[in-house]
């Protein structure tokens, strides 16, 4: 597989580099040192900066200001934001903004999608269910009133950005008395056929909203999140997608955003210990020059480019729709196996390399440590990945 980037996709990439290149990881203070997160936003001015960089942009259609790229060049855009722990929600609003401008209504994508390019309306995505632990798509329901409108009640957890994005995309599972529009439940004497039950829809909820509560949460890195509540909250249907498939792709791009995330956080710890290391010595001598360093770098370096691997694989195919063996899911299972071990690996390798320098909580190595334990909490267990994809490879016999 040729995996080498368009020059489009090379340019976006040395775009980012050059807008990260004055972010600071250590700027903001570590979570174990406050009372509750770190900020109560995230960094406006960068946020501002990537704008006018056009990386808010880039998966948009040029009608609304954007590149037309794909999710390749927005995971190399993440990858070089997660080198320096950039606190801006580029994942979740620009995934949201790719479903909204493939699925959303017309008149969603026209009053929206310009100005999230612009940096002037943020989006975020509730991915992690009432737990955690439970898909997400079965927290809330959905049920659709008789004039096309929709009714949300659930519980979404660690929502991120929720304090401070502007709408929130909510997956929800539609309930059994939904009805078509100008129907009733189950149907009406008109022959309306009633909503089919169990497809999720995708409902875009204002943070504003008089029937949604937020509850503070606090994230490993220190983050605020929020707990989203929604009773009887009234959505109008032109903001709920209800296109068959919509929610798997979302959720795929977000899985392999969060690869790309912990690509780039993995590589410049690996960078970090390898510098610390060519300058620490003992017995007078550099500690990287010990076969015992050595090696466990060694193995660190495989963790990631088998990361980096598997990361492009997942990518391009759910990029180019190109079939295989296995849907896209599994490419993308394998990626988050890789990416949620080996992001682990590789910062307990740097802590321990580091020796007691590694915990000195003035030192970056303490922030990426949070964010990498951060990032394997919301990609799951490999575990889990694995038998997913057990579950696949039944499916999809490849002999």
């Amino acid at each position: 597989m040729d995996f080498t980037f368009t020059e489009e996709q090379q340019a976006a990439a040395e775009a980012a580099r050059a807008v990260f290149a004055g972010v600071v990881p250590d700027g903001v203070p570590s979570p174990s040192l406050v009372p509750g997160a770190v900020a109560d936003d995230f960094d406006r001015v960068l946020w501002a900066k990537l704008a006018d960089a056009d990386l808010l942009s880039l998966p948009l259609d040029p009608v609304y200001g954007g590149s037309g790229l794909d999710a390749i060049a927005l995971c190399l855009v993440l990858r070089e934001s997660a080198r320096v722990l950039a606190r801006v929600p580029l994942l979740e609003s620009s995934a949201a903004a790719v479903t909204v401008q493939a699925h959303g209504s017309e008149e969603v994508k026209a009053d929206l999608l310009a100005r999230v390019g612009r940096g002037e309306v943020v989006l975020t995505v509730a991915a992690h269910g009432r737990t955690g632990h439970d898909p997400a798509e079965l927290a809330v329901t959905a049920r659709r009133e008789a004039d096309g409108g929709w009714v949300l009640d659930g519980v979404q957890t660690a929502v991120p950005w929720a304090y401070n994005a502007d709408f929130v995309v909510v997956p929800a599972t539609v309930a059994p008395e939904s009805v078509a529009p100008g129907g009733s439940a189950g149907g009406s004497e008109h022959g309306a056929a009633p909503v089919a039950e169990g497809r999720v829809v995708l409902a875009l909820v204002a943070r504003v909203h008089e029937a949604v509560a937020l509850a503070e949460q606090i994230s490993t890195a220190g983050e605020r999140l929020a707990e989203l509540r929604l009773e009887s909250a009234r959505i109008a249907g032109r903001d709920v997608i209800d296109a068959e498939g919509a929610w798997e792709r979302l959720r795929e791009l977000l899985a392999t955003g969060t690869c790309a995330l912990a690509l780039g956080l993995g590589e410049r710890v690996l960078g970090m210990t390898g510098e610390y290391a060519g300058k620490r010595e003992q017995f007078g001598f550099p500690i990287a020059s010990f076969q015992a360093v050595a090696v466990q770098a060694a193995d660190r370096f495989i963790d990631l480019r088998a990361m980096e691997a598997t990361l492009w694989q997942a990518a391009w195919r759910i990029t180019s729709g190109a079939g295989g063996a296995l849907p896209a899911a599994g490419d993308v299972a394998v990626a988050k196996i890789w990416a949620s071990e080996g992001v682990r690996r590789v910062v307990q390798t740097a802590q321990h390399l580091h020796g007691g320098f590694g915990a000195d909580v003035d030192y970056p190595l303490h922030r990426y440590h949070a964010w990498a334990k951060h990032l394997e909490l919301s990609l799951g267990p490999a575990a889990a990945h694995e038998e997913a994809l057990g579950d696949l490879l039944a499916a999809h016999p490849l002999g």
